[in-house]
């Protein structure tokens, strides 16, 4: 339906319209449709569907008994079957219909009853058990030729050209779940058409058909898997809030455990064009991705070039640099596959979770990973697990912070005790998503004992993001890693030794700091990129909180409330809180006086905003 869609088959070179694929299985379907007449006797009502066809150009059978019905069926495949269904003395009509439906060519036929005028006019007879037997259509006993034509008119421009569609459309998929290679369908501009496609299907379709493929755009159209979108907790108000909201489960619950489960609209991917290899890319996209290894990397262009799917060009980028394929012994194909999963089950209707924020997180562990005393602490095992944890840490977050989910008694929060709720579903659906489908399992070709190391790094910092444990792992990497890495180089003229080798719980120490910095690093990004940062996490806090409100739950953040907010406050409470020590603390063993003077610098830009009562992200004359 409707426009040439471009079928890429990836690796192998080939383009196809879509539109062409399907246009060449219906021209080689039979130029004459088949009928099958099943009347036990000749009279006036087979008489007029025999002519009606031969008018329109059908090849048409007639069978006089159940037993040559469905050897005849079987023979020839009709398109459309017409079963006598006025007189029960010579068969039944309902038990023949039956026995056709028991066959799998029968999924594609449509089966007409013939009823008799005599039962309609004496009540009119519900369609209800003709369609329990496999009947698609009744047809009210009318031996005009032209009321049989158009009937069976009607049939061909509807039901019939709606099976050959759907027997295209299976053949294709057939084909392509076949295919080792990742697989799109784009139009000539390379945006993704599959949705367009079955909305053209549907326009043409019957109910039936246009019901059933309204589900399959509900599940095209939503990430969602365990995540159920809910729909309120009253100092230092901003920081209170923060930390009640990040730090807690929000367990204030309302009397009577009133849950109330809601859920969001389905959300629509945005189109995308994907890379076949890191070579094949929009020369656009390459010439933004050449200042990657930069700090001063804008994300958001990225975003907006690759259609807010940046995660799956950036990742093909980044582990290309650090050898994850060669180490992983997966192929370029694979793993694109793999990213191409994983960004597909991020929410992109998210102001701030969402791919382009994994992307980010991505960037700046890879930036971590480059710096010399971080890339001399680890080994290649633990930069490809801190690459994999970057890219799946926040992978179906529903835009809710923890303590929502729990106050909500979600399914997620029943699921993992209202413990680490979120940051326990992020690892457990990446693995799922990983391994259920060989052509997207970049572990496949390691051995048992790599994969279980590696696994359990990747667990490990991605459980690290989860706030209520932050002053633990800040403190344990002072202690154990910046002290004695300070008193060592006081004691000593030389430059000291890495404080990560040979030491698998400093190196864990290092990879959960690293991990966490890069996960909250939007205070120490360039200003532009940091105001922007600033708009989207609150746009997501503005939402809960309505959506608390609607619901009835404790409100978990207060001050995120869009019409009294304080974007600056709440911007320096997090920086003051969360912000400054952890990343004092990374600096001293990382070394990074350019994130360290934007932290600065941003830091001052929301003191200027506030002190002069400015509530949003800029100065009015800034805008």
């Amino acid at each position: 339906g409707g426009g040439e869609h471009c079928c890429s088959f990836q690796g192998v070179g080939l383009h196809f319209p879509f539109g062409e694929v399907v246009s060449r299985y219906l021209r080689q379907t039979p130029t004459a449709l088949t009928v099958l007449l099943i009347f036990a006797k000749e009279d006036s009502q087979s008489d007029g569907f025999w002519w009606a066809c031969d008018r329109a150009g059908y090849s048409c059978s007639i069978a006089r008994t159940p037993e040559s019905a469905l050897e005849c069926f079987l023979d020839k495949h009709h398109e459309i079957i017409v079963i006598d269904h006025r007189q029960t003395r010579n068969f039944d009509a309902e038990a023949v219909c039956r026995s056709i439906r028991a066959t799998n060519p029968s999924e594609h036929a449509v089966i007409l009853a013939v009823v008799s005028q005599a039962s309609s006019n004496y009540e009119e007879a519900s369609v209800l058990p003709l369609l329990h037997a496999g009947f698609n259509r009744r047809f009210m006993e009318n031996s005009s030729i032209i009321a049989c034509y158009n009937e069976l008119i009607q049939i061909e421009h509807g039901e019939v050209r709606s099976q050959f569609k759907l027997r295209a459309c299976n053949s294709v998929f057939t084909a392509l779940d076949h295919c080792h290679e990742a697989i799109e369908i784009t139009s000539d501009d390379h945006v993704i058409q599959v949705i367009n496609i079955i909305n053209a299907a549907q326009e043409n379709s019957p109910v039936t058909v246009a019901e059933a493929l309204d589900r399959v755009l509900e599940i095209l159209r939503t990430t969602e898997l365990y995540s159920p979108q809910l729909g309120t907790k009253d100092e230092d108000p901003h920081t209170s809030d923060l930390v009640g909201g990040l730090m807690t489960d929000g367990l204030r619950r309302l009397s009577g455990n009133e849950y109330v489960f809601t859920k969001n609209a389905p959300q629509s991917h945005s189109h995308l064009a994907m890379p076949v290899t890191i070579n094949d890319v929009p020369p656009s996209i390459a010439q933004l991705l050449d200042n990657e290894e930069s700090w001063e990397f804008n994300i958001f262009e990225l975003e907006a070039v690759t259609h807010k799917r940046p995660l799956v060009y950036l990742g093909l980028k980044v582990f290309s640099r650090f050898g994850v394929c060669e180490f992983l012994h997966c192929s370029e194909t694979t793993l694109r596959a793999w990213l191409q999963v994983i960004e597909a089950n991020y929410h992109s209707s998210n102001a701030y979770h969402n791919s382009t924020h994994a992307a980010d997180v991505l960037h700046a562990t890879a930036f971590f990973l480059g710096k010399e005393r971080v890339k001399g602490s680890l080994d290649q095992l633990d930069e490809v697990a801190a690459l994999i944890a970057a890219t799946v840490h926040d992978v179906d977050h529903p835009g809710r912070t923890n303590s929502f989910l729990c106050n909500a008694g979600s399914e997620l929060a029943v699921l993992y005790n209202d413990t680490a709720v979120l940051e326990s579903h992020h690892t457990a659906l990446a693995f799922q998503l990983t391994v259920k489908d060989s052509k997207c399992n970049i572990f496949k070709n390691i051995d048992r004992n790599h994969y279980r190391t590696l696994r359990q790094a990747i667990i490990d910092m991605v459980l690290a993001t989860e706030m209520t444990k932050h002053f633990e792992h800040v403190n344990k990497f002072v202690n154990s890693i910046n002290k004695p890495m300070a008193a060592e180089i006081d004691g000593s003229d030389c430059e000291c030794s890495p404080p990560g080798k040979n030491f698998p719980e400093n190196q864990t120490l290092i990879k959960r700091m690293m991990i966490k910095c890069a996960d909250v690093a939007n205070p120490c990004r360039p200003l532009d990129l940091c105001i922007e940062w600033a708009g989207r996490i609150s746009e997501e806090y503005f939402a809960q909180t309505d959506e608390e409100k609607r619901q009835g739950l404790p409100v978990v953040m207060p001050v995120f409330d869009r019409n009294t907010c304080s974007i600056p406050k709440s911007q320096i409470s997090f920086i003051d809180y969360f912000i400054t020590d952890m990343f004092d603390a990374w600096d001293a063993f990382a070394h990074l006086p350019t994130l360290m003077q934007h932290l600065a610098d941003n830091y001052k830009h929301w003191k200027t905003l506030d002190d002069l009562k400015c509530k949003s992200l800029r100065l009015p004359s800034d805008s």
